[in-house]
């Protein structure tokens, strides 16, 4: 290789590193983050993620009031239509599913809070059980593969339009087989 190409195609490498860290960058900024690196989050990262995905999407007066005691609320604030809101995080292992009790409990919470809207965003899945009860009672459930979408850029007011459906791989393929042949 020639100094004049050597020269090239190392400018070349460092442009392309330079992009690369000022995308990661600026998607760090918007919230996006890999499900890898919200798994590395400890709870209460995890829940001032969730805020930030609120404000990014037009929520106001978002605030984290998750710790112990919190009578199930992590996160409050408004939706941008102005109507109250309640979310409860949970950081799990993926292969731990959200048991029907803890929709319940969410439940509760949104009649303490006199919120208008409940919202469960985790990092796993949710059984069957607190699937059905979570959507019946008008709860938006976002579960791990909602939760991708989220942080990548989908409104919350775009997850609300395929609530309760494709969680994880078997009942999405069971879906699709019943839909397609």
């Amino acid at each position: 290789m020639t100094a004049g190409g050597w020269w090239l195609w190392k400018t070349d490498r460092l442009i392309r590193s330079g992009d690369r860290r000022w995308r990661h960058e600026d998607a760090v900024i918007t919230g996006h983050r890999t499900l890898a690196e919200v798994d590395a989050m400890d709870g209460t990262d995890f829940e001032e993620f969730v805020a930030g995905l609120c404000r990014r999407d037009g929520c106001t007066e978002v605030r984290r009031v998750g710790r112990s005691h919190d009578d199930g609320a992590d996160v409050r604030g408004r939706l941008p239509d102005g109507r109250a809101m309640v979310i409860q995080c949970k950081r799990y292992n993926p292969k731990r599913k959200i048991s029907n009790s803890e929709v319940r409990n969410l439940l509760g919470s949104q009649v303490h809070f006199g919120a208008d809207a409940a919202i469960f965003v985790t990092t796993s899945y949710f059984s069957g059980p607190a699937e059905r009860c979570a959507v019946q009672n008008g709860v938006l459930v976002v579960h791990r593969d909602h939760l991708g979408l989220w942080s990548n850029g989908a409104a919350l007011s775009a997850l609300a339009s395929v609530n309760g459906s494709g969680q994880g791989d078997r009942q999405h393929r069971a879906r699709r087989k019943k839909t397609y042949g």
